[in-house]
């Protein structure tokens, strides 16, 4: 289509003559280095678009300034095949996720106008515990590019449990496998943190993430029924929680290593699928334990429904990256000197975090910052002080440093990390030695990675042997 122009959508579905695909990340598929020079974006050409299909005229479920593409609400007594998919799948298939993924009625079934995928816990034949779940996808069905997912759901409770709406490319191997050929998570909630929901997008390479999240004040999601939205638009996606915007992204890339971009807004311009499942164990949930309930493992969906705009605007180019500034005397941290006594729970400048069984508290006084641990938990991220937004320029080299002391001799970790690029280390994770005096700590190295407008310093207490309380001030990370 020629540059510039809006493309009228179709109201029906975009079908597409793809063989099944494996989801990303698992996928069997190579993709050759010639199919790779010979990309273009040409997903969004006439050829992949169909002449309008039903129109859905005075539906009760129909959204201002959306048609209605399609929807499931789970009225019959069996999952309609039409629509989905049963992926099958064994234990340890991504994530070191424990279950098996089954048809079984017992891990997919409807009841009471409910999708429900239930996990289950039983003994293998040499007496080991063993799970199956249920994970079902409309891949070659209900294919579509651009437009409006919303889901209600119920989560269910529980160590370990991890349920998740979320799409990935009917075509893997366009932009190559995972994360190259991008992800979007509408949903995932942890059954052990069952008042937190995120949505996030995975793209790149290196792997590239963008995570949003939204915090009930009162209840959980585990409780009641929740609506979980995403609009995708060709140059910005925004998340959604019964209706609040918590969460939006507009900057994002696909490449293979060493090579240019893809032409943005890749990969996020190819027909995508819908997926639900409920996973148990793996990298981020941790594995179930005792307190896990399994006869309450019930991800409960009351309706997944796909609306499309009749038109959408396909002249997007990347927004330009918006790089921190550096203090009149060059320095990248603000307040780095501690003259300032700020809020340290909030994103602006130092944020002072716990996880995983760490206590403690951090304070701002006589220029300079105090952490005291009461507990140092499980990980070096337990207790943790960080300062975001460091851009970090491929080629460019930087010099961190810091006065620091603690009350008894103790070790802490110090990097420059990655949260919107896989957690990849600019300034590798180094173990600095405190003693009970006063003493400057001087590292520099060269940044190596992609542009980042996103980096991260961290000092690290956590899991250390010691909750010993450490002093810093004059903290500074320059351009050499």
């Amino acid at each position: 289509m020629e540059s510039g122009k809006k493309c009228r959508w179709i109201l029906g579905i975009i079908t597409i003559g793809l063989s099944i695909m494996t989801g990303c990340g698992g996928g069997k598929l190579e993709q050759t280095e010639e199919k790779m020079e010979d990309i273009e974006v040409e997903t969004l050409t006439n050829d992949t678009m169909k002449e309008p299909q039903n129109t859905v005229e005075d539906n009760p479920w129909q959204i201002e300034g959306y048609e209605l593409l399609w929807q499931d609400e789970f009225e019959g007594n069996m999952l309609d095949t039409s629509i989905w998919n049963y992926e099958l799948r064994e234990p340890g298939w991504t994530n070191n996720e424990l279950q098996e993924y089954t048809a079984s009625e017992e891990n997919v079934f409807v009841r009471d106008g409910k999708l429900v995928l239930k996990a289950i816990k039983t003994i293998d034949e040499n007496g080991n515990d063993y799970y199956t779940s249920g994970k079902i996808t409309t891949q070659n069905k209900k294919d579509f590019m651009y437009g409006k997912v919303s889901v209600s759901a119920k989560a269910p409770e529980g160590q370990g449990l991890w349920p998740a709406i979320w799409m990935m490319p009917t075509d893997e191997s366009y932009y190559g496998q995972w994360p190259k050929c991008g992800e979007i998570d509408i949903m995932e909630v942890l059954g052990n943190e069952v008042n937190t929901a995120y949505g996030t997008i995975h793209y790149g390479e290196p792997h590239a993430e963008q995570q949003g999240k939204w915090v009930l004040t009162e209840g959980t999601f585990a409780d009641d029924f929740h609506e979980y939205s995403v609009e995708w638009e060709p140059g910005e996606m925004r998340f959604y929680i019964d209706g609040n915007l918590y969460h939006t992204v507009n900057d994002w890339f696909s490449a293979v290593a060493g090579e240019d971009d893809k032409p943005y807004p890749a990969p996020f311009n190819q027909t995508f699928f819908v997926q639900l499942n409920l996973a148990v164990g793996g990298n981020w949930p941790g594995n179930p334990d005792e307190t896990t309930n399994f006869e309450k493992a019930e991800f409960e969906v009351d309706y997944v429904r796909v609306y499309q705009k009749s038109e959408y605007d396909m002249n997007v180019t990347k927004p330009q990256q918006e790089l921190r500034q550096p203090t009149e005397d060059g320095n990248y941290i603000y307040n780095g000197d501690f003259a300032e006594s700020e809020d340290l729970s909030d994103d602006m400048n130092w944020h002072f975090l716990l996880a995983q069984n760490g206590e403690g508290s951090a304070e701002i006084k006589d220029g300079q910052l105090v952490i005291t641990s009461l507990q140092e938990g499980d990980v070096d991220y337990s207790v943790q002080l960080v300062q975001a937004k460091l851009p970090m320029i491929k080629g460019n080299k930087y010099r961190i440093s810091f006065d620091a002391y603690a009350s008894q001799d103790r070790d802490i970790v110090i990097c420059v990390s990655a949260p919107t690029a896989g957690w990849i280390r600019y300034f590798p994770d180094t173990t600095v030695t405190l003693s009970t005096e006063w003493q400057t700590y001087d590292f520099e190295f060269e940044m190596e990675e992609k542009d980042d407008p996103n980096g991260r310093l961290e000092f690290n207490l956590g899991h250390r042997g010691s909750t010993a309380d450490v002093y810093l001030k004059n903290v500074r990370v320059e351009q050499m």
